[in-house]
């Protein structure tokens, strides 16, 4: 079933947070300092906070809670715990956080119940201490490196697991400098990121020496409409197609894979619709692909339901098993026969509409 590919915008999305708050160790570093000129530049006014306390209280208001946190933006220090990286499996041997928070309003959000405090987005000033750390961990890990078919990545390093980098970037500037530096770096290294944005212009003229590379979160426009505040899934395309012609590696993230009525005929034309896009990026084999399916922890099921309780996103537990992670955790996750033919679909369809491309892994 072929769906027409939305036609790129001139300009990508932005998000331009109602408050920006800055604490007084931010401020004091270099990167700190760099990010408040840029977001003063864009006309956005910027508070210096008396003490690194983040004056965020909860109320008994959820919804106002929850939109006046996502509409803030935190200038912060990471905690010295950012600096000791941690693998990150399946995507990659480490986790390098710029950030903490998102803008987008995903109903299905993985972030729910994960983090700590409101979900305003924080951003970390001390950039150049978290990058002086990564050399430490250069031909380590036991995720990627370990894997036969992965270990020609080099050491990885994924930098969207607690954030879009790539939403946020035109007020930090983080991503852009952490690409510069691994394109400086004469090692066997991997930047990884993935988004729900297009803003990719800043990036294609960095010098990044291919070891960076991108992927777009991808889900048809029928499963797209629970991802609010993102660019739409035909931008995100285009993008992608950018970077492949400024040449960085590319990937396609397909998630969440939501196994709801007609989910056939909707990720067939997602997939048809990459094939008008990448259709000769993936002949060359140079086309990654990752599939994630839906998932979600009672703990994230009731913060969801608070923060989108209007959304019509499954989150019932008919068709579903649980999973317990390596530290007992408790997730929800389709049943056998559902991540069977799952499954099978997407190889398949993969198979015959981009051969060449590379599947990762699947969740």
């Amino acid at each position: 079933m072929m769906h027409v590919v939305e036609r790129p915008v001139r300009s990508s999305r932005l998000w331009r947070p109602k408050r920006v708050l800055v604490t007084p160790s931010a401020v004091a570093r270099s990167h700190g300092r760099a990010m408040v000129e840029r977001i003063e530049a864009l006309g956005i006014v910027v508070e210096r906070l008396p003490s690194d306390r983040l004056p965020l209280e909860r109320d008994v208001d959820a919804s106002g809670f929850y939109a006046r946190a996502k509409s803030t933006l935190a200038i912060v220090v990471a905690p010295p715990s950012k600096l000791k990286l941690q693998p990150i499996a399946p995507s990659a041997d480490w986790r390098v956080d710029l950030a903490e928070g998102c803008p987008a309003h995903c109903s299905y959000c993985y972030l729910a119940g994960s983090l700590k405090g409101p979900p305003i987005t924080r951003v970390y000033a001390n950039l150049d201490e978290i990058i002086g750390v990564l050399p430490d961990y250069f031909g380590r890990g036991a995720v990627t490196s370990a894997s036969a078919t992965r270990a020609g990545e080099g050491t990885t390093f994924e930098a969207s697991c607690y954030t879009d980098p790539l939403g946020i970037d035109h007020l930090t500037g983080s991503l852009s400098s952490l690409i510069e530096r691994f394109g400086r770096w004469e090692a066997d290294v991997q930047l990884r990121f993935t988004t729900k944005f297009a803003a990719v212009e800043p990036l294609l003229d960095l010098d990044h020496r291919g070891r960076t590379r991108m992927r777009a979160s991808l889900n048809p426009a029928e499963f797209a409409r629970f991802e609010g505040g993102t660019s739409p899934v035909g931008e995100r395309l285009h993008a992608l197609r950018r970077m492949a012609d400024a040449g960085y590696p590319i990937g396609l993230t397909i998630a969440p894979i939501i196994a709801a009525d007609g989910w056939r005929d909707a990720y067939g034309g997602l997939i048809s619709n990459v094939f008008a896009v990448l259709g000769d990026v993936a002949a060359r084999g140079d086309l990654t692909v990752e599939l994630i399916t839906h998932r979600f922890s009672p703990g994230s099921k009731t913060v969801l339901e608070s923060w989108y309780p209007g959304s019509d996103l499954d989150l019932g537990e008919i068709g579903r098993r649980e999973k317990r992670t390596r530290f007992g955790a408790v997730k929800h996750v389709y049943d056998a026969p559902t991540m069977g033919a799952l499954r099978r679909f997407f190889e398949t369809e993969l198979a015959a509409e981009l051969p060449g491309s590379r599947i990762l892994y699947w969740t």
